[in-house]
C-alpha cells in the first residue's frame, strides 16, 4: 500500500464528520452545509 502524495496546490476530497457532505477543495476545515469538521478522504482514519 502506498501513501497518498500530497500536493498543497491541488484540490482534495473532504468529507464532513457530522453530516457526510463531500466536497473538492484546496483545503477543508469547515463543512459548508452544517459547519462541522471536515477530514481529507485521502488520509486513512486508522
Amino acid at each position: 500500500m502506498k501513501d497518498v502524495q500530497l500536493a498543497p496546490d491541488e484540490e482534495s476530497t473532504y468529507e464532513c464528520f457530522d453530516c457526510g457532505t463531500v466536497v473538492r477543495a484546496p483545503s477543508g476545515t469547515t463543512c459548508p452545509d452544517c459547519g462541522g469538521d471536515m477530514r481529507n478522504r485521502g488520509t486513512p482514519i486508522e
